[in-house]
């Protein structure tokens, strides 16, 4: 037992001086600079890399076997050595495990890359400085491959392959890094700047750790740098994974993936992050597939003019994508974010690689969308405190890099149900829609801080005492293709009903045109035909409105702030053209110019029989009585009325209403600016077949003027007043011709009575005044 212990001992003593020759043999007659013309030859063989090794190339033995080298350089064939390298690497250092030797085995116990330089290019044409070197490897084999590095005096019969390469790398360093990209068809310069990677126990049959990060940088110019100018774009990004490589099947697969990035545009802007995770990501390098299982996108973007801290946005969702057939499929897609943004669905991509189109289905469910409005910059004052607190949506989806389509689209917001097709261009440049709606409520989402019952009150005023803001993006206008066409059941708007009404929209190179609308309107009708032109700095506006027998009672009782009944029935009719310049209200209305004729047919005033008290005071000045029976309403024969518009100011010489035995003429006008008006009327008896009663022809000559002035915003009753000074002037006039020495006590007997009821129709006070007026007239 002793021998053989000292026979043991032996050998091991033996082969430790053998181990101690060997080292000291290689690190004394061995001169690695030796291997130098060969490593260049190999490279330039290979690669056709023109190789430079410009450090030392040292052994190490302890605690491995290993090999580096330092300040290497290689540039491409055609590259002079004055211009930047193609490839360079400040350090780079290769390790064995010497256990393995000993069983005849090559085990990489390590490798290391520190500050390596990467410098890509890819000219006008699209082509890059590495393709030759891709196709310069792809044509040496890999049996080539085993033995080229053999030495030279092993001789021909040398076997590379006797000893076997086990696969699996203690220890990956890649320290340091820096990659530059300049793109010639984009002028763009990207630059990955401290790429620094580390993995563990590499190899091609399990799964092992990888760890990478980097930042990443973007310039819009290829002279940026030289210019000193700040990036772009800049992120910071982080890669924590496992990888699975199956060499055999040319599978690269990433185990519990964690992909985040911190990325700022600019120098003041917010830094945005984001995060990807999966499960599993497995591509597919011979078929040119990618599987992506359980992917989880996360973002949280940041806006510090909109809101505070980030938006916080997931996107679950799988994928299955193939690249030589050119087709991807979304799967599971699920985003959620707050406001209770909730959408699903699934999209199908085909033609990847050339001209992309997607088709799929999208699920919006019920959010609110204000605080979305309100993050993009969009401040909502609506009359409808809820408004736009319930939008969802479903609709299949399809479309490509430059347009999408919802071409059966179901939409809700608050109360109201639209259904149809949208498309719309990715650039604003196009919007194309036909919805069906079953009602909707306007009056919830105007400005002001009403309820929407008081919003709809005192339309007139309400809308002149807006804000003098731009009415409508004139940028958006100028280049927008626009094919619209949209229909309700019901409508309301400023608290005014519009039944099925239906307009369509055309536009192109900057001119809109509203080439149809059509509504009931208070059982009457409502069309229009108008177009704003946008080519210029200045809009050009026109309109040519039609309004046929609507009913003026409940339109008025609508309008009304009080909610009276209405004092005036009848059928309205108007026509017309206007035009207008500018894109503000003040612009609009100082521009505004046209003609507008207006009729009214079956009208009346209700509860009041003008004809009955005009005959009732005739009578009492011819000294007689009537018997008649009377209408409780007044009837209008014909209301005729055209308006000239010039300016913004509105102007009518030629207003006519007719009366059984009654005609009254009229002129006026309106400052639609200010909203203050000045109407004077001549009311005067005429003698016709249906004439309400007699009437002595010396009164048909005598007219009873009545002036109305004042601002819409007024109060109604403050509007008219009988106009006595002109009353004065007429009777004046008509006494003077016809009976110029009556005296005044006959006048006195005539009027009496007539005058007292004259003070109820026209205000306290008023018979009196004409009653010393027409005194006056014959002292």
């Amino acid at each position: 037992m002793k021998q053989l212990l000292r026979i043991l001992l032996a050998a091991v003593g033996i082969l430790a001086i053998v181990a101690v020759a060997a080292v000291v043999y290689v690190t004394t007659f061995l001169d690695p600079e030796d291997f130098k013309p060969r490593l260049t030859a190999v490279v330039e063989e290979q690669t056709g890399l023109n190789l430079a090794l410009e450090g030392p190339i040292t052994w190490s033995f302890y605690p491995r076997i290993g090999v580096s080298v330092e300040k290497a350089r290689a540039w491409l064939p055609e590259q002079a050595e004055e211009s930047a390298a193609f490839a360079a690497i400040d350090r780079a250092e290769v390790s064995v495990a010497f256990g393995p030797l000993l069983r005849g085995e090559i085990a990489v116990d390590g490798l290391t890359l520190d500050g390596m330089r990467l410098n890509l290019e890819r000219d006008e044409q699209g082509e890059g400085n590495w393709e030759p070197l891709l196709e310069r490897l792809s044509e040496h084999n890999e049996s080539a491959a085993e033995t080229v590095l053999a030495p030279a005096s092993a001789g021909p019969n040398a076997d590379a392959g006797s000893l076997a390469v086990v696969l699996s790398i203690a220890s990956v360093e890649v320290k340091n890094a820096d990659i530059r990209f300049r793109d010639a068809q984009t002028q763009a310069l990207w630059r990955m700047q401290q790429l620094n990677i580390s993995g563990s126990n590499v190899n091609p049959l399990r799964a092992f750790p990888l760890k990478a990060m980097f930042t990443l940088t973007k310039h819009n110019r290829l002279d940026a740098e030289v210019l000193e100018r700040a990036p772009d774009l800049t992120s910071d990004i982080n890669l924590e994974t496992r990888v699975r490589l199956g060499l055999a099947d040319k599978l690269f697969a990433l185990e519990n993936m964690a992909l985040t990035t911190r990325t700022t545009k600019g120098a003041e802007s917010e830094p945005q992050q984001l995060s990807l995770k999966a499960a599993e990501l497995v591509a597919r390098m011979g078929e040119q597939q990618l599987t992506i299982k359980e992917g989880l996108l996360e973002t949280g973007l940041r806006k510090a003019d909109n809101w505070q801290g980030s938006l916080a946005l997931a996107l679950a969702f799988g994928l299955e994508g193939d690249w030589q057939a050119q087709t991807a499929q979304l799967k599971d897609l699920q985003l959620t974010g707050p406001d209770g943004l909730r959408v699903s669905g699934h999209l199908n991509i085909e033609q990847l690689r050339d001209a992309p189109r997607y088709r799929g289905q999208l699920t919006a469910a019920p959010f609110t969308l204000r605080p979305w409005l309100a993050r993009a910059g969009v401040t909502l004052t609506t009359a409808g405190e809820a408004a736009l607190s319930d939008v969802a949506m479903t609709s299949p989806i399809e479309g490509d890099a430059e347009q999408f389509s919802l071409p059966s689209l179901s939409l809700v917001v608050d109360d109201s149900t639209f259904t149809g097709e949208l498309t719309a261009a990715l650039n604003g440049s196009r919007l194309a829609f036909d919805l069906a709606g079953d009602q909707l409520d306007l009056d919830r989402y105007l400005p002001g801080e009403a309820t929407a019952k008081q919003a709809s009150r005192g339309l007139l005023r309400k809308a002149f005492a807006q804000e003098n803001n731009t009415l409508v993006p004139q940028s958006l206008l100028s280049g927008l293709a626009l094919e619209g066409d949209l229909s309700v059941d019901t409508l309301i708007f400023a608290g005014l009903t519009f039944n099925n009404p239906r307009l369509q929209l055309r536009g192109d190179d900057g001119v809109h045109r509203l080439t149809a609308f059509e509504s009931g309107f208070y059982e009457g009708e409502l069309s229009a035909t108008g177009q704003v032109d946008a080519t210029d700095s200045i809009l050009e506006w026109a309109l040519s409105p039609t309004i046929n027998n609507v009913q003026v009672a409940p339109l008025i009782e609508a309008i009304s702030e009080k909610e009276e009944a209405s004092p005036l029935r009848g059928r309205f009719n108007l026509t017309g053209d206007v035009t207008s310049q500018g894109n503000t209200r003040e612009a609009l209305i100082g521009n505004l110019n046209g003609a507008l004729n207006a009729r009214l047919n079956e009208g009346a005033i209700l509860n009041t029989n003008i004809s009955k008290q005009m005959c009732e005071l005739v009578a009492q000045l011819e000294g007689q009585g009537t018997l008649r029976d009377w209408h409780t309403d007044t009837r209008f024969e014909r209301f005729d009325a055209t308006f000239q518009i010039s300016n913004g100011l509105v102007e009518s010489d030629d207003l006519l209403i007719t009366l059984p035995g009654i005609n009254v003429r009229g002129e006026g006008e309106l400052d639609l600016a200010s909203l203050h008006f000045d109407t004077r009327a001549n009311a005067r008896l005429v003698d016709t077949a249906d004439a309400a009663c007699e009437v002595n022809p010396r009164l048909e000559q005598l007219p009873l003027p009545v002036r109305c002035e004042g601002n819409l915003g007024d109060e109604r009753t403050e509007w008219c007043r009988f106009d006595r000074e002109m009353f004065q002037t007429a009777v004046v006039d008509l006494l003077r011709n016809e009976a110029g020495d009556r005296v005044n006590e006959e006048l006195e007997e005539r009027l009496g009575d007539s005058l007292d009821e004259l003070d109820e129709r026209l205000g306290e006070g008023a018979a009196q005044e004409l009653r010393d007026g027409l005194r006056s007239l014959f002292n």
